[in-house]
């Protein structure tokens, strides 16, 4: 019987097109957050002893958007190492090793910690995805819609899932080529297709920020244009979008 991947944060924004494309291609696959049944906290440990069990590869794409992701991965490791885990897939973000932002920060640690483990692993770094470029848009309540200057390269799920899957199933590589979205893209760009997309008439604004982080940005730290391998471009592939990707 084929063992099934383990996909932490299975509920989230990936977690869940990881687990969907899993089950479509019908693949044995078990998802894990705090939401699922039964429930399991990386953040205690909780469950997470029983959940791998029979398990042999993991594709970790839970996060707390903060610095406990450490913690989480630090028990997530523990567990793995003590289940005899043999590949541990994480998904990680372009530019945290260039960008100062406390979030890269703390990805950065998380990838060290996976690296020093002796679980055997496998790390992707991925341009920023559809969705919270999209949401950077939609909580703007004001009658102008205003947008950094800067520009960025955004990926669909779908893709990156796939990419995942692929990797799972191959031997640990250790750190992979990025994957970036089909075309850099200025930011004023993206939010002009936004509002389009959700059939608003605001207009569209620059928005000059100033210091280290977005220095960084307006240099293209986030960015890799020579692993343009996308298949979605945001204004076709945002959820806000009436044609969103399959």
């Amino acid at each position: 019987m084929t063992p099934p991947i383990l996909v932490t944060g299975g509920r989230g924004t990936l977690g869940r097109v990881v687990v969907r494309q899993l089950t479509d291609a019908r693949r044995p696959v078990r998802a894990i957050s705090r939401s699922t049944t039964p429930p399991v906290d990386l953040l205690t440990g909780d469950g997470l002893d029983a959940a791998l069990a029979e398990v042999e590869t993991v594709i970790h794409c839970a996060t707390t958007l903060g610095s406990k992701d450490i913690a989480a991965t630090e028990n997530l490791l523990a567990a793995a190492k003590a289940a005899g885990i043999k590949h541990l897939v994480y998904i990680s973000i372009v530019g945290i090793d260039r960008v100062p932002l406390p979030y890269y920060k703390t990805k950065l640690a998380v990838e060290r910690l996976i690296e020093g483990s002796g679980v055997a692993w496998t790390t992707l770094r991925t341009t920023q995805f559809h969705d919270p470029l999209a949401r950077m848009w939609s909580v703007q309540r004001l009658p102008v819609l205003c947008y950094p200057s800067l520009r960025f390269q955004p990926v669909d799920t779908e893709t990156v899932a796939a990419r995942l899957i692929d990797l799972a199933d191959r031997p640990p590589a250790g750190r992979v080529p990025d994957l970036g979205g089909p075309k850099v893209e200025q930011a004023g760009d993206l939010a002009r297709a936004y509002l389009r997309s959700t059939g608003s008439r605001r207009p569209a604004v620059p928005l000059w920020l100033p210091g280290k982080t977005f220095a960084a940005y307006r240099r293209g730290d986030h960015l890799t244009p020579e692993h343009a391998d996308g298949l979605v471009d945001f204004d076709t592939g945002s959820p806000w979008c009436s044609r969103p990707p399959r």
